[in-house]
């Protein structure tokens, strides 16, 4: 049947049906051969389209090749960066590598404001300390520090009453019952809690913490917190000094609590 015989919709069908029929012969006119001969290297048959193909790849190969020895893959990116890195860290100091607990910097108040403010000073101040018993090896050398601060600060031996308790737990009422005769100027805590195995360091830090900040709120004189709550043993050493900065943060209240006292009678 003429294609002019048939009606509107054959003809259409068989139009495309045609149109399929050429878009396949293309598609495997340039699709390469799986043939045995090609895999060996022997030439494409005529009209196969394998031979274009494989000049496009022997074309591409060059340009990739380039491309892995002009720039670094990301293995080689991630290498440098943590070169870089490394060599940064190794121009920091060691003193602020061991500082990291502390920002840099001193507090600057505006000038034109009236400053009430204390000085770490001894002088005739009478200073009671509690120290825990419990990691004996660590509280002795801060109290050793607390003591050799005290002496730089001018306060005699007699004005100075120290108070062992069993652990860290018994520091607050300690203390509280030191200040509670006032009799000191300011109290000072020290104390080494150590982590364990089990929650006991969370409940008796925690206490600890609390406790003596409770003494010095209800009493009204200054109690400093030099207690050590350490992860493990061998981080005591480095932070002995504790015990000193204890004693300068009580002498320095009590002196600003004198001051205010002072200025509060004017």
């Amino acid at each position: 049947m003429d294609d002019r015989d048939r009606p509107e919709d054959e003809r259409s069908w068989a139009g495309e049906g045609d149109d399929l029929e050429r878009a396949s012969e293309n598609v495997l006119g340039g699709w390469p051969s799986d043939s045995v001969e090609d895999r060996d290297g022997s030439a494409p048959e005529p009209g196969s389209g394998a031979g274009p193909v494989e000049t496009r790849v022997a074309e591409d190969a060059p340009a990739a090749a380039e491309d892995v020895d002009g720039e670094p893959d990301a293995a080689q990116a991630v290498a440098a960066e943590e070169a870089v890195v490394e060599t940064e860290r190794d121009d920091v100091p060691a003193s602020a590598e061991s500082s990291a607990e502390h920002a840099p910097g001193e507090l600057s108040i505006p000038p034109g404001y009236p400053v009430l403010e204390g000085e770490p000073r001894g002088g005739r101040r009478a200073v009671g300390i509690v120290v825990s018993r419990f990691n004996g090896h660590v509280t002795r050398r801060l109290l050793e520090s607390a003591l050799d601060e005290l002496s730089a600060a001018g306060v005699e031996r007699g004005s100075i009453t120290v108070m062992p308790v069993p652990g860290a737990f018994e520091l607050p009422i300690a203390a509280m019952a030191l200040a509670k005769t006032r009799r000191f100027a300011c109290v000072v805590a020290l104390g080494c809690v150590i982590r364990g195995d089990t929650p006991h360091f969370d409940y008796v830090a925690s206490e600890a913490a609390s406790g003596l900040q409770l003494a010095a709120i209800e009493t009204g004189v200054p109690v400093a917190f030099g207690v050590l709550t350490l992860d493990r043993p061998d981080q005591a050493a480095p932070r002995v000094d504790k015990g000193a900065e204890a004693v300068r943060t009580a002498l320095e209240m009590a002196d600003l609590f004198a001051n205010l006292r002072a200025a509060a009678a004017r």
